[in-house]
């Protein structure tokens, strides 16, 4: 169980080591910051498309295999993000990485297909609980290992780490049992007809879509904000907001009790509400002193990573009750929505800032906030 917790919290990581360094190493390899937005960009996309395309294999193959193979090629991508000598390679890279981060997809239902029936619970929820520390606490170790070493020590290390895990996973874990015996196009195609067959399944995807559209705008921008004027911070003050971020998304599993007592769909509102409420406090920034707007960027990060978090859990909810045979597929089609809502806010958080500056970003995630409310309670 600590294997598989570890594995998947350090892998879902390397989606998100990047952002808080985007501000040194635009300058390291000259990028503009339109340019190195793409970097998170690509990475989410690439996550989006690997879940997609790649997620559905588990129930086809050995999934240990998958596991060995996805660890290995997660390693190689890290190393050429390190290495890399220009903007081209560490966009391929990215690309890479993402495809490849899939890997944590893989370890849950690992961990709930070894769990005896009377643990299942409690074991899938510790390696959750390992996934999102992993997301969390990601940003804070990046942006202190930039400044302190170099970007390229954050992706080469990032390596190291996978490399451990994947050497675990081969003399722990045993061989699992294939599911189905489709073919690889009958399980893509279950995932468009899943996609027409339930309502709930499109509402909670558009929904949960919207809402990381704001939120990985937000985070793409931060460090490059925040390296700029007024305030002059590097990367390791742009990591350390990944700690308040981590305040407000713990607390989030206690949605799942309120959605137990009084329904998921409440708490998808209460969610999105919450999240647009954050995004819109920011817009008092200009009105404030320079250490005041830090800590409403605190205040703010709490809040919205609450918000967030509580409806992806609500939304897992209701999705998970329409079919308990097609649950990872059901999955799937959640996480490619909301990831393709995270690389879309990547590239316009990135254009908007450039173009605008702070408060468009902050606008654009108030409304696209809103938006997932206005799903929410059309439902």
């Amino acid at each position: 169980m600590l294997l598989l917790a570890t594995g998947a919290g350090l892998s879902v990581a390397t989606l998100y080591y990047s952002q808080p360094m985007l501000g040194i190493l635009g300058e390291h390899i000259g990028a503009s910051e339109r340019a190195v937005g793409l970097i998170p960009t690509l990475t989410q996309l690439g996550y989006a498309l690997g879940i997609l395309l790649l997620a559905p294999l588990g129930d086809r193959f050995d999934r240990r295999g998958i596991i060995l193979l996805k660890a290995a090629l997660l390693t190689a991508a890290l190393l050429l993000a390190g290495l890399a000598g220009s903007l081209s390679a560490l966009l391929a890279a990215s690309l890479a990485i993402g495809l490849a981060a899939t890997l944590a997809q893989d370890i849950v239902p690992a961990a709930a297909a070894l769990a005896p029936a009377a643990q299942r619970g409690k074991v899938v929820g510790t390696v959750m609980t390992g996934l999102l520390l992993g997301i969390l606490l990601s940003r804070v170790v990046s942006g202190v290992v930039a400044e302190q070493l170099s970007w390229r020590a954050m992706f080469i290390g990032a390596a190291a780490s996978i490399a451990l895990i994947g050497v675990a996973a081969w003399r722990r874990l045993p061989r699992f049992q294939p599911s189905t015996d489709l073919s690889y196009a009958a399980l893509l195609t279950s995932l468009f007809t899943l996609w027409r067959q339930y309502p709930a399944l499109r509402r909670a995807a558009w929904a949960q879509g919207l809402l990381s559209l704001g939120f990985s705008a937000f985070w793409s921008t931060l460090a490059v904000m925040l390296h700029g004027a007024p305030f002059h911070l590097g990367s390791a003050v742009a990591g350390a907001f990944g700690l308040a971020g981590a305040a407000g998304a713990l607390a989030a599993p206690l949605a799942g009790h309120l959605a137990d007592r009084r329904g998921p769909e409440l708490v998808t509102k209460i969610g999105a509400a919450l999240t647009a409420f954050s995004f819109a406090a920011l817009s008092f920034s200009p009105l404030l002193s320079v250490s005041h707007q830090l800590w409403l960027l605190g205040a703010a990060t709490v809040g919205f990573d609450l918000g967030v978090q509580s409806s992806l859990i609500a939304h897992q909810t209701v999705i998970y009750r329409l079919d308990p045979g097609a649950r990872s597929r059901l999955n799937a089609v959640l996480f490619v929505c909301m990831f393709a809502g995270m690389a879309g806010g990547a590239v316009l958080g990135s254009l908007l800032l450039a173009q605008w500056g702070w408060m468009a970003v902050t606008a654009m995630a108030t409304l696209t906030s809103l938006g997932a409310l206005a799903v929410r309670m059309r439902a």
